[in-house]
Formats: C-alpha cells, structure tokens, sequence
C-alpha cells in the first residue's frame, strides 16, 4: 500500500498488521512486538524519505507474516552501521536495532538512487 508521509497514518499501519498478525495466529505478545517494529520502520522512512509517500507491503506466509516498508529518502551505507551503545544511549537512531531485537529476520537494502526498504519477517511460534 502506498502511504502519505504522514505520522498519523502510523496507527493505521499498525492497526492493519494488528488484524493480519491477529487472523494468523500470532500471540497478543509477538502482535506487540511486529507494531512496534513496523511503527519504527514507518517513522524512519517518514523521517528519511524525500518523497511524500512511502510504501508498506505484507505478505502472508504458510508460517509467519513479512513486512516490507520502502522509502525514497537519501538512503545509507547499510554496512557502515553499528551496533548501539546501549550504556550510553542516543535520543534517536535506535530505529533499526529495535527492529532487529524484535523481529525473526530483518534485511534492508539503501542507497542513494532508490532510497531504503527494510524487509522484515516474524514466524510463528518462534522465539527471539
């Protein structure tokens, strides 16, 4: 689905894979954790993109759910990241390890000609 680069589109965005997550079979609590992520890779590509909309796609699996949320923003050098300091914490940029610590299998691709998309995958009944 293709949305304005909007903040208060973000609860629609988690009410939606709320209801998806739900109908499959997640627990309450890895329903939590999949709107917490896609709430954080939403925020970044509004945050980031130099477009005014973004892209979130689902797609059902026989075992879990994928979320990929696309942006056209400037893009990153996704090699170069590194890990927080967490005894010393930023205000932000905390996005992508959160996202990493929440959900089963995370990637992203970036650059600048295209901008970002962060793919990210919870199975069902597996543990992080």
């Amino acid at each position: 689905m293709e949305v304005t680069s909007n903040p208060e589109y973000v609860s629609i965005i988690r009410l939606t894979v709320s209801g998806l997550a739900n109908k499959i079979g997640f627990s309450l609590d890895d329903i939590e954790d999949i709107k917490v992520a896609v709430s954080e890779a939403c925020t970044n590509a509004i945050k980031h993109s130099l477009d005014d909309k973004f892209l979130v796609q689902f797609s059902v699996l026989e075992n879990g759910l994928t979320i990929e949320v696309e942006d056209k923003g400037t893009g990153y050098d996704v090699e170069s990241l590194q890990e927080p300091d967490l005894t010393n914490p930023k205000e932000s940029g905390l996005g992508l390890f959160i996202i990493k610590t929440l959900m089963d299998e995370v990637s992203t691709i970036s650059n600048s000609d295209v901008g970002t998309r962060v793919k990210m995958t919870k199975y069902l009944g597996v543990g992080i």
